[in-house]
């Protein structure tokens, strides 16, 4: 049987973060939750017949922050995903937890529920920095979270962290790093900070005071070398794990996989199909269909996309692998494209393929507009 991820949103938080772009509200009453939670299980099992021929292996609960809900409703979500899924024996299930809102109850009920992953948002360990993103925990609560989790039997925790964000530092970017690595996460994903148009950030203008390109640019350096130091190995432009931990359902994205997505905002790409969801709560609450975009794409924008995801992980792409997707020979069909890159030290021939280089990495955005039909 073919495999699946799935992606569930849960759009409810705490508050909004100051630099999140992500459909997430803030502050609704409890009656929310549980009716978000009724229209989720009856979307999961409205789905289900088309995936008869699916094994589910990743099921992804994100966010929002998915803790926000109550053990209870979160358990019925994950209940809702075996009882109409096959879910395999050994499939990664991962919820996304803020410090603030993770307890040993609520991780007892997830893993009583089969979560076994848990990805937790830290994003800094200085509370000024963490005051600066609009961020509610302490670095008592990331501690009290990891305690909690490993107590209830998480042994695959991931976190969070971000780079180039006010009032950060080289000694405190690599003071969070290595006060992070003390808690032996499997898995940490550090971002550089993107100030995304109609977030609190944006709107505060030249008043938003960040490092500069080329300070970012030794923060990124920075992080790789001392997390690869701390024994973390970079799978990906912003991601890094022990061996064995790499994030499954992310693969799938990077990799070019089949997943589901569910809820507000959520997107699919499923049975040769690309489709999206709305934003619209309240209509999703009402049972109404909230897909608000759907594209099948092309051979050659397939392409495209292979090249633009796998180019994100350290290893690249490769001609077999390419050749077996399309039928067809990555040599003539990007291979002058990439040459220019080559000499210029951002791209690199492996054994069987390309990669970007470190340097090429951090400019790979640039480096694809050029590759890339997009």
């Amino acid at each position: 049987m073919q495999a699946l991820g799935l992606y569930l949103h849960v759009p409810f938080c705490r508050s909004k973060c100051l630099y999140c772009d992500f459909c997430s509200f803030p502050h609704r009453p409890e009656a929310d939750l549980e009716a978000y939670t009724e229209a989720l299980c009856r979307d999961l099992a409205a789905r289900a017949p088309l995936c008869r021929d699916r094994t589910v292996d990743t099921v992804y609960v994100g966010g929002g922050t998915p803790t926000v809900l109550p053990p209870a409703l979160l358990t019925r979500i994950l209940n809702c995903v075996h009882r109409h899924y096959a879910v395999a024996r050994e499939a990664e299930i991962t919820v996304e937890c803020n410090p603030v809102t993770g307890s040993r109850p609520l991780f007892d009920a997830l893993i009583a529920a089969g979560a076994n992953r848990l990805s937790i948002g830290v994003q800094s360990v200085h509370e000024r920095e963490l005051r600066a993103l609009g961020r509610l925990h302490r670095m008592s609560e990331v501690e009290a979270t990891f305690r909690d989790a490993r107590a209830a039997g998480f042994t695959n925790l991931s976190v969070d962290v971000m780079s180039g964000i006010p009032h950060q530092t080289r000694e405190s970017y690599l003071e969070t790093l290595d006060a992070l690595c003390a808690l032996e996460p499997a898995h940490i994903s550090s971002y550089g900070l993107i100030v995304e148009e109609g977030t609190p950030f944006a709107r505060m203008g030249e008043r938003l005071v960040l490092p500069d390109e080329e300070e970012a640019r030794a923060l990124y350096f920075l992080g790789i070398e001392r997390l690869q130091a701390h024994g973390y190995r970079q799978y990906e432009i912003s991601n890094f794990a022990r061996p064995g931990f790499a994030s499954r359902h992310n693969l799938k994205y990077w990799n070019c996989e089949e997943y589901l997505g569910f809820g507000v905002a959520a997107h699919s790409d499923f049975a040769g199909v690309r489709f999206g969801n709305g934003t619209d709560v309240e209509a999703y609450l009402r049972g109404e269909d909230i897909c608000t975009e759907s594209h099948t794409p092309d051979a050659a924008e397939r392409k495209n996309e292979y090249v633009m995801l796998r180019m994100r992980l350290c290893k690249g792409i490769s001609h077999s692998d390419y050749a077996a997707r399309f039928e067809s020979d990555l040599e003539a069909d990007f291979g002058n494209r990439f040459a220019p890159f080559i000499p210029m030290g951002l791209v690199t021939r492996t054994e069987d393929g390309y990669a970007f280089t470190p340097d090429g990495m951090y400019v790979s955005n640039a480096v694809l507009s050029e590759v890339l039909d997009f």
